[in-house]
């Protein structure tokens, strides 16, 4: 079963062998800079999934489709054009923080191909708000725009709230929604912004500070917060308590995590970081199960973590999940799985309509 979600689709299958030879931050830039090159040239248009738009409602935005790209591929929004012609129906760039900051030192992506998964310790590398600001004020996207909030590493815990209201007021102009990171494993004390007295002080800062700026722009963005996988039913519940008290537009489960058990005797499972992709998909899919009985509706879910094919997508939806997001399976499988996600989606959704009517 593993191996046949691993399998990539038939166009990408040599282009991953090349690429899985060379260090995977390194094979990560060249993907980007050469899709890039293709855009440029119009070659990406070719790319784009022949399918018809199958749109979703969530957060109050009509997305065109429910398969978005989750953050973490494309942290300085230089590249979301081009990501945006693989037929994605949202795009989030970042985690971008209010300064430039080069994360930690190298290497610090590892791959472990024998789990289809990754684990990661970037920290945060990014060039900063000023750069993603003026890449993303005059792009043009058939999808939905998100921008995903941290705070640099060297910003005091309690500090974090001004860092991240700085940058909710830079991308409020450009941003169709914003999310709010607070649950990555590779920033020090991160996570514990999602405890009770640190995540209601942030949520009723950033709550107020967006209710200022829908009064200057005339409109109001949508705000999410991308929550860990190693919390307990008790703290996913109080966090998604606090979400839909403060007025929150959308919870994502999940970032990665910091488990190892599925590939602790693997090479490189060991490495410290987050780990994403398959081993993840089990963990986070219940924590969207979890959230979507105590929520009842309340707060949309966005289902990331683990999805390798469209079966695995339509079940984070039937789990409780409004939208997708992928992110490893794109490494794993290439960008064929858009697609496939979205063939899936709509095939379940129509089997569906019968029974809802």
């Amino acid at each position: 079963m593993l191996r046949q979600a691993l399998n990539a689709t038939p166009t990408y299958g040599l282009a991953r062998t090349l690429l899985f030879r060379l260090d995977p931050e390194t094979a990560h830039g060249l993907t980007l800079r050469a899709l890039a090159a293709a855009h440029a040239a119009g070659a990406t248009r070719a790319m784009r999934p022949d399918l018809p738009d199958d749109p979703v409602q969530v957060m109050g935005l009509t997305f065109p489709n429910p398969v978005g790209l989750a953050a973490g591929l494309d942290k300085n929004g230089a590249f979301v054009e081009a990501l945006a012609e693989l037929g994605f129906g949202c795009i989030e760039a970042g985690t971008v923080t209010p300064r430039p900051q080069p994360g930690n030192p190298r290497p610090r992506v590892f791959r472990l191909p024998q789990a289809g998964a990754l684990i990661n310790r970037l920290g945060f590398n990014n060039e900063g708000l000023d750069a993603l600001v003026a890449r993303v004020r005059s792009v043009q996207l058939g999808a939905l725009l998100g921008i995903n909030l941290g705070k640099n590493a060297d910003t005091p815990i309690e500090g974090a709230g001004d860092d991240y209201a700085q940058g909710l007021a830079a991308v409020y102009p450009y941003a169709r929604y914003v999310t709010i990171n607070v649950s990555s494993p590779n920033t020090p004390e991160l996570r514990a912004l999602q405890g009770a007295t640190e995540l209601d002080a942030l949520l009723a800062r950033l709550a107020g500070e967006r209710t200022r700026l829908a009064d200057r722009h005339g409109r109001r963005v949508p705000i999410a917060v991308k929550i860990a996988p190693d919390l307990g039913d008790q703290d996913l519940k109080r966090i998604a308590d606090s979400l839909v008290a403060h007025g929150l537009d959308a919870v994502i489960a999940t970032n990665t995590t910091v488990a190892r058990d599925p590939v602790a005797r693997l090479p490189n499972g060991q490495q410290a970081g987050g780990l994403s992709g398959r081993p993840l998909f089990a963990r986070s899919t219940q924590i969207v199960r979890t959230l979507a009985s105590h929520l009842q509706g309340a707060l949309p879910i966005i289902g990331v973590g683990g999805i390798f094919s469209g079966a695995d997508a339509v079940e984070k939806l039937r789990a409780g999940a409004s939208l997708v997001q992928l992110y490893t399976g794109l490494v794993y499988r290439g960008p064929g799985l858009v697609a496939e996600c979205r063939r899936a989606i709509a095939d379940a959704r129509k089997a569906a309509a019968p029974a809802r009517a």
